[in-house]
Formats: structure tokens, C-alpha cells, sequence
């Protein structure tokens, strides 16, 4: 498993090194001048244009302001935002804790309606719970996030008052985005839990532990949702990528000042530094979290070896 976990690491750098150069190339790709953005009204004056541009490094050949990217990135420094005139690493670990907040909040819904809903859809197959559930489900996955939080914003922030339409000013305004990225998140899960329950349960030795007469809630934890947890744990580390990206959009609807709403906004400023920073981040976090989900194999079934 230490052998694993090394490899895994060091298979980190490359997969990042990946993640540097294709956001590099697309950015200078996409149509736009960054130094005409900040300037704004003044974006006719070539010269200003020009003299930014410089300041900015932009004149530069692309293969240098690649390596110069990446020498900064070994140092230690994402450099400085063209908007902010900060450190790119300063405004993440700034933005950070909401972020953090927010997609906690949605997993920790996401796992409770997510598994909750598929463990009684699959004991209770073809019922009017399991048809309501695969409903929502079907529905869950369908519907766009920004789409369903302003739905949850119509209803209960603007017509109940119950909750802020939008900002940030403690942890109940977390209460709705969470609940709107949980719901979201909470379909996948409960597919993909009534079907690896539905294919576990006919195993042979689920059989020979009710034969030998096990209660159904030993055959049931012991081996039938244990075995049912790895497609279940493939599925929550596949879907994490997913719900930061999900709190991009979340955040900005709900104008929560987290890293999606930074980003976002930044690649509608052009802000270079600030994308590449911002996208290294949900690889690293994306990376680490899968690192993770192998590593639980081992635990959920000791039959897996890493070698």
C-alpha cells in the first residue's frame, strides 16, 4: 500500500503538469485580450494597451510565459492576478473556507438522502417508495444546479422569507446552496446504491447467511451492504469532481465569495493567473480525493491488494 500511495503521488506531478499545459494552450485559445479587459474604456488607446500588456508579460513568446508558469508553480508562487493585483494563492486560501463549507454541506446531504433513499428503494424493490425514488433520481441527475437553485431560492427565500436570497453572512446562508448541491448530488447516489444492493443481495452467500439463520439485519450490514459499498465509494469519489464544479455555479447564484465564484469570474476577466490557480486546485483536490477512494478499497475489501 506505501509502494501504491508513492506511486499514486508521483503520478500526481505529471497528471498536473498535464492540467498546466492544456489550460495554458486553451486560454490563449479563447478570443480576448487581457490587458483590453482591464482597461475597460480606455481599451481604444493601443498604447496603453501595449504598455499593460508589457507589465503584464504578455508580449512575451508563449513557450516562455509557459516556463515561466511553471518555474513559479516549483517556487511556490502562482503568481499575481492581473484583476486583484493579490497573490493567486492568497485569494484561494481567502475563498477557501466557504468553498470548504459549502461542499461538505452538500456531501453530507447528498450521502443522507443519497443512500437512504437507495438502501429502501432496493429493500423495498417495486414499491410506491421505490418508484417515487428512481422519480426523483431520474429527476436529480436531469436537472442543471443553477436551475433548481433558483427554484429553491423562489420558494423559500423569496416567497417564505425563510433564508437570504444571496450572500454570505454565517452558516445559515449555507443552509440552501447546501441543500440545492446535496440534492443534486444525492440522485447519483442513489442509483448507483439500488443497483449495487439489487446485484449483491442475489449472491450465494447472502443465501447461506439467511440459510444458517442470520437476522436480516446481520445479512443485511454485514454482508450485503459492506460488499455493496465499493461501486457505491467509486461513485462519491467520481461525483467529487462534480460537486466542486457544481459549487462554482452554486456559488455564484447564491453569490457565495468562494474558489468557484472567484474562477468564474475570473475567466470572464481573462485573469490568467488566477484560472491556472484556480484550476490546479480542483485537480489537486480531485487527484487526492480518488487517491483516497483506492486507498478505502483496501479496508472495504481485504480480497484487494495493491502491489
Amino acid at each position: 500500500m506505501r509502494n501504491y500511495i508513492i506511486r499514486r503521488l508521483l503520478l500526481l506531478i505529471l497528471v498536473l503538469w498535464g492540467v498546466t499545459l492544456v489550460t495554458f494552450i486553451l486560454m490563449h485559445v479563447v478570443p480576448g485580450d487581457p490587458a483590453k479587459v482591464l482597461l475597460g474604456k480606455l481599451s481604444g488607446n493601443e498604447v496603453l494597451v501595449t504598455k499593460l500588456r508589457h507589465q503584464l508579460g504578455l508580449d512575451k513568446p508563449l513557450i516562455v510565459q509557459y516556463f515561466e508558469f511553471v518555474k513559479g508553480i516549483l517556487r511556490g508562487n502562482l503568481g499575481n492576478s492581473y484583476k486583484f493585483k493579490a497573490s493567486v494563492m492568497s485569494l484561494i486560501l481567502e475563498r477557501m473556507p466557504a468553498t470548504i463549507k459549502l461542499t461538505f454541506g452538500a456531501l453530507i446531504i447528498g450521502l443522507l438522502v443519497g443512500l437512504s433513499s437507495g438502501i429502501i428503494s432496493a429493500v423495498r424493490r417495486y414499491s410506491v417508495w421505490d418508484t417515487f425514488s428512481m422519480l426523483f433520481a431520474f429527476i436529480g441527475v436531469s436537472m442543471p444546479v443553477f436551475w433548481l437553485a433558483m427554484l429553491l431560492q423562489l420558494l423559500f427565500a423569496v416567497k417564505l422569507g425563510w433564508f437570504h436570497v444571496s450572500g454570505f453572512e454565517g452558516l445559515r446562508d449555507l443552509i440552501l446552496p447546501s441543500v440545492t448541491l446535496g440534492l443534486i448530488y444525492s440522485a447519483s447516489i442513489a442509483r448507483m446504491t439500488r443497483s449495487s444492493i439489487l446485484e449483491v443481495i442475489r449472491m450465494d452467500y447472502v443465501r447461506t447467511a439467511r440459510a444458517k439463520g442470520a437476522s436480516e439485519r446481520i445479512v443485511f450490514s454485514r454482508h450485503v451492504f459492506r460488499n455493496a459499498l465499493i461501486p457505491i465509494v467509486t461513485m462519491i469519489g467520481m461525483q467529487f469532481g462534480g460537486l466542486l464544479t457544481g459549487a462554482a455555479l452554486t456559488e455564484t447564484v447564491f453569490q457565495i465569495p468562494g474558489v468557484g465564484k472567484l474562477l468564474i469570474n475570473s475567466t470572464l476577466d481573462l485573469d490568467y493567473p488566477m484560472i491556472q490557480g484556480g484550476v490546479m486546485f480542483v485537480a489537486i483536490v480531485f487527484v487526492l480525493v480518488n487517491l483516497f477512494v483506492d486507498v478505502l478499497y483496501a479496508y472495504l475489501d481485504p480480497t484487494i491488494r495493491y502491489d
